[in-house]
């Protein structure tokens, strides 16, 4: 495993505030009896909201590790591939 600082930390602790916000909210809805209607487009707001964050994310990953280990003559860059097949996977499931 590797680790860095994310070029868009920053955009993923703040869409992530927002979608626990977000999520709050919805147990409120639900305590309060809201409409079922309100309260599933809400967490489809937070499901597309997530995806959108695992997308910046994978970018992230793609554009920082993925290019670095091919760009260098790393014995565990097929790993890194492997495990980048296995994380979009999981990801798209």
């Amino acid at each position: 495993m590797h680790h860095h600082a994310h070029k868009s930390k920053h955009i993923l602790e703040v869409r992530l505030s927002r979608i626990i916000g977000h999520t709050e909210s919805i147990k409120r809805m639900i305590e309060e009896n809201r409409d079922c209607s309100e309260i599933l487009i809400q967490i489809a707001a937070v499901r597309s909201a997530l995806n959108n964050v695992g997308k910046i994310l994978l970018n992230d990953h793609i554009d920082h590790c993925v290019k670095d280990a091919y760009h260098t003559d790393d014995p565990d860059k097929e790993a890194l591939f492997s495990l980048l097949k296995d994380a979009i996977e999981k990801f798209v499931k």
